[in-house]
């Protein structure tokens, strides 16, 4: 035999290989499921099928949350509105007090109206196929494709920041995200069972609970993974350059001033305008938040209350970041008398019970801050 004819078998038995250790991804990513599934509180056991209802609520808390922080948050909602229907009928006040902390507000408004039109357009029942879900308020294709998958066994691959990294790893995929997410996509999906019946709910659970405590994002734990023969970056020796991402442009710092205004025991607030940043949400009065904001320009956008002589500006600032940008608060404190007005569009609430108002983490830090000693 030629050494050209050699070359061309050794190539095809390669060929042959690969596509027979890419046809075994699907049964061992399972099998390894099986053995080592995390215990979650949405989860069924194994063998149960999942609730609709635990799939979506915790998809939604799960958007760009960690699995610690939504634990509690996800089991005081299942507690208080123990199905779709009970949550449609809830208050948007209520739900955006329960949601209070979790952060990224537009969330719980979008929960609230999906849970509504769920109610009313669907019997309290969700829609069993991608598309269906599509057209509810707050469900975009990733949530979609979890709900279908996890709840009712569509074969779809939902691709989330877990399985991102281990796609992107497995098939060492040198696009940059966010423009590698159609690739990385279309990947994903052969890591799917060959039918509908082939379980595509716990194929999507593995992989998120593969990226979670084995792919992690540094020092991953490669000799413990079920993929690890096939992984090319594995074989290449680059795992933790992978994801690539493109260069994050950091968001221009905001300023502005934050007004801690008492009334013996009570504290002023306002609530937030439904659309927008922190929409629907309880706050403190406050100035604008812009660049390049003076502190001058700041505290002439204080409340107009009878009897303050001046405000008194608390020593050191309150600093947030968003998804966005980051924010410096001068916080300025003042007290009046028990009979003050609110101003127009604000009320008064006693201190003792600001822990039933929908106060974001930035305004717990400012009125924090503004009520120290």
């Amino acid at each position: 035999m030629s050494l050209s004819g050699a070359a061309s078998k050794r190539k095809k038995a390669s060929s042959f290989e690969h596509e027979e250790a890419s046809a075994a991804r699907p049964a061992l990513l399972l099998d390894w499921y099986d053995r080592h599934r995390r215990r979650l509180p949405w989860r069924p056991l194994a063998g149960e099928r999942a609730d609709p209802y635990c799939v979506w609520l915790s998809e939604i808390m799960l958007q760009q949350t960690g699995v610690k922080t939504v634990g509690p948050y996800f089991e005081k909602f299942l507690a208080r509105w123990p199905d779709v229907g009970a949550l449609g009928r809830a208050s948007l006040d209520d739900v955006l007090r329960m949601w209070a902390g979790l952060g990224y507000y537009s969330r719980a408004r979008n929960l609230h109206a999906c849970a509504v039109a769920v109610l009313r357009d669907h019997g309290g029942v969700f829609p069993d196929t991608e598309e269906g879900l599509r057209t509810l308020p707050g469900i975009g294709p990733y949530t979609a494709a979890a709900i279908a998958a996890i709840a009712f066994g569509r074969r779809t691959m939902p691709v989330d920041g877990n399985i991102e990294r281990v796609v992107s790893r497995l098939f060492a995929v040198e696009e940059a995200l966010p423009q590698a997410k159609p690739l990385i996509q279309q990947l994903a999906a052969t890591l799917l069972g060959p039918d509908e019946e082939s379980r595509a709910g716990d194929s999507a659970q593995a992989l998120m609970d593969l990226g979670s405590s084995i792919c992690t994002p540094k020092k991953p734990a490669c000799a413990l993974c079920p993929l690890n023969d096939g992984c090319a970056a594995r074989i290449r020796g680059d795992q933790e350059a992978f994801p690539r991402k493109a260069p994050k442009k950091p968001g221009e710092l905001r300023r502005g001033a934050a007004f801690v205004v008492t009334r013996g025991g009570e504290l002023l607030v306002r609530t937030r305008p439904e659309k927008g940043l922190l929409g629907g949400m309880t706050e403190v009065p406050t100035s604008s938040w812009l660049a390049a904001q003076d502190d001058k320009a700041a505290l002439a956008q204080a409340p107009d209350l009878k009897g303050i002589a001046r405000w008194h500006r608390k020593t050191g600032i309150v600093s947030h970041v968003f998804t966005h940008f980051p924010l410096q608060l001068v916080v300025y404190t003042a007290k009046v008398a028990t009979r003050t007005g609110a101003p127009r569009g604000m009320r008064w609430v006693p201190i003792a019970t600001l822990a039933d108002e929908a106060l974001p983490n930035v305004m717990r830090k400012v009125i924090a801050h503004g009520l120290g000693e």
